[in-house]
């Protein structure tokens, strides 16, 4: 296979190519024609189209290649076969370090949540979080909790949604600590849903909907992915990753409806649909991250089709009762170029999920906001939940069809925010 090169500019094609031509080719040398006000995303869509052209082997060449071009150009024209190769332009020390981190971790999530839900066990997608976070520092700590373990330890929320499953539900408690103190505080707990694979249980999902349930762990690997591209930045602070991991599947000892958990915290909540598994599964890493009394908590699930419904797969949902953590999040996005979008929490939403026969259902009322009440469902295991907790619904994390900028599979989004949040927090 021969390697083209790849030219930017900002000027137009020349006219046998069409009126606002992307792409025009010549010999070897294929150049992208960006617009300055839409730069980054004319880059990104002229890798999308270059991977959809079959060209698989390419070397960005000429001086107007920097970090931010290289990057939105990977971002499309990666795919979820692995099989496009670049060969990257020369960059500073500082720009080229920051590119190659970006490789191996983001890389790793978007590779992660696209492998198949049979090799990714809950166990193994713990073990594969330490070991990609390990590399990055020896300042790590950590225990897997998980099987009939779990129960011994209250861990019920995992345990239950995790029992109808052959393959053993699992709790990462990861500690990063550079202090090497034991009793350093703790800067910020993260917390990642991760169902390996989600039938909906008893609530089954139909075959539409289920097809792209390997990505049900997008949150865990988002939450896991952030942490390692911060430390490989220099984070400096005490961080505590939580992964609760689980496949939901339907069998003789599945978690059924009309079943009722109690958690450490001595909330009891009646399921009353098993497909509302994500929030039963974080309540836990929940009160776990509450616990340890950090500075800040920040939670990451593909936790409702609402979300994804509300902002497509375009941006990540962010909810929160604290508008200034809200707002330092958006700030962080704002500076990586990633894309996300508030939406309402309010103190009425954490009444819409109501049981008569514990203290709250899993699922809200009828026609209320889905994102909103799963949300507040979570704040009841956060003491002081109004203030320092962001929830991020994952809308983004997987896309079950190509897009002008995105092949189908998973995006890696929000990764460099949260990394970025992680190293302004104090």
């Amino acid at each position: 296979m021969s390697m083209l090169s790849v030219l930017l500019s900002d000027k137009a094609a020349p006219s046998q190519w069409g009126k606002d031509a992307l792409l025009s080719f010549s010999d070897d040398t294929i150049t992208i024609h960006y617009k300055p006000d839409h730069r980054l995303g004319t880059i990104q869509r002229a890798g999308r189209k270059l991977d959809n052209q079959g060209i698989n082997l390419v070397k960005l060449s000429g001086e107007n290649w920097d970090l931010e071009a290289c990057w939105h150009f990977w971002l499309g024209y990666r795919n979820a076969k692995k099989s496009t190769q670049v060969n990257w332009p020369k960059l500073n020390t500082k720009d080229k370090q920051e590119l190659i981190h970006r490789l191996a971790i983001i890389d790793w999530c978007r590779d992660i949540v696209n492998q198949q839900a049979e090799t990714l066990s809950p166990v193994e997608l713990a073990t594969q979080a330490v070991k990609l976070i390990s590399t990055y520092s020896t300042d790590v700590t950590y225990n897997i909790i998980s099987g009939e373990v779990l129960k011994e330890h209250n861990f019920m929320g995992i345990y239950a949604v995790g029992k109808g499953s052959d393959r053993p539900a699992a709790l990462l408690e990861l500690d990063y600590n550079p202090t090497q103190n034991p009793k350093s505080p703790i800067t910020a707990c993260l917390v990642g849903k991760g169902i390996t694979f989600d039938s909906g249980g008893y609530s089954l999902k139909p075959s539409s909907f289920m097809e792209s349930m390997r990505s049900d762990m997008g949150g865990a690997a988002l939450v896991t992915g952030a942490l390692a591209l911060a430390i490989a930045r220099g984070l400096s602070h005490r961080i505590k990753l939580y992964l609760c991991c689980a496949d939901n599947l339907v069998s003789g000892s599945a978690f059924k409806l009309g079943d009722i958990i109690r958690y450490r915290n001595g909330k009891t909540v009646e399921v009353d649909n098993t497909d509302a598994e994500g929030r039963l599964v974080l309540a836990d890493g929940l009160i776990c991250a509450d616990n340890d009394k950090p500075n800040y908590i920040i939670d990451c699930a593909t936790l409702t089709g609402a979300a994804k419904i509300a902002v497509g797969n375009d941006y990540q949902s962010l909810l929160s009762f604290d508008d200034k953590f809200a707002n330092q999040l958006l700030a962080s996005s704002n500076i990586e170029h990633e894309a996300f979008w508030r939406l309402p929490l309010a103190e009425f939403h954490r009444s819409q999920f109501p049981s008569s026969f514990a203290d709250m259902a899993n699922s809200g009322l009828p026609n209320t906001a889905g994102a909103s009440t799963a949300a507040a469902f979570l704040s009841h295991f956060i003491k002081n939940y109004q203030q320092n907790w962001l929830h991020i619904d994952c809308s983004a994390t997987f896309r079950k069809s190509a897009t002008a900028l995105w092949a189908t599979g998973a995006t890696g989004i929000g990764v460099r925010t949260i990394a970025n949040l992680l190293s302004q927090l104090k």
